[in-house]
């Protein structure tokens, strides 16, 4: 007889949007691209509480979409960075290790990899998701677990035709 053995682990997830939408970009040769989170979250939980969502993303291109559906079905939030988002989700990510158990960033750029470090020291454990193709090997090696992000986790939005001039 099995028993049931019942995680109760806190997890925060920090996405790098811009590195993310560059590497999905560059996996499908497709701009519009995007992370079904409704397909990704559930997958990379497994069953654990979800304590934070934060999209981080630079620029002013922002969708509202986005950030409703973030907010509407994971209580999560869209950050609009100056620059970069590897400062911010880098802050967010120490605020943060004291009160979860594990936090799971989306990206796979290698700057993140004394941050991995640094709260692998502080007891987090820490996942990257990510295109594979595109995640830098040291990060992979510095992670306690890595989840590629795949076709099954994303969609395409539907391109939009210039709107033709009409002539006089």
């Amino acid at each position: 007889m099995t028993e049931t053995i019942n995680i109760s682990q806190s997890v925060a997830i920090l996405v790098d949007g811009n590195n993310i939408e560059r590497s999905l970009e560059s996996e499908y040769r497709n701009s519009s691209m995007m992370i079904n989170f409704d397909v990704l979250i559930p997958r990379l939980l497994k069953g654990r509480g979800l304590n934070r969502l934060i999209y981080f993303r630079e620029g002013k291109n922002i969708s509202s979409k986005l950030a409703e559906r973030l907010h509407s079905n994971y209580f999560g939030s869209v950050r609009p960075c100056h620059k970069s988002a590897d400062i911010p989700l880098s802050i967010n990510a120490t605020q943060l290790a004291s009160k979860v158990d594990s936090i799971i960033i989306l990206s796979g750029d290698s700057d993140y990899v004394e941050l991995v470090r640094h709260l692998k020291s502080e007891g987090v454990r820490v996942e990257i998701c990510a295109v594979e193709s595109t995640t830098a090997a040291v990060l992979l090696e510095e992670a306690d677990y890595f989840q590629p992000i795949t076709k099954e986790d994303c969609f395409s939005l539907p391109q939009t035709q210039p709107k033709k001039r009409l002539r006089r």
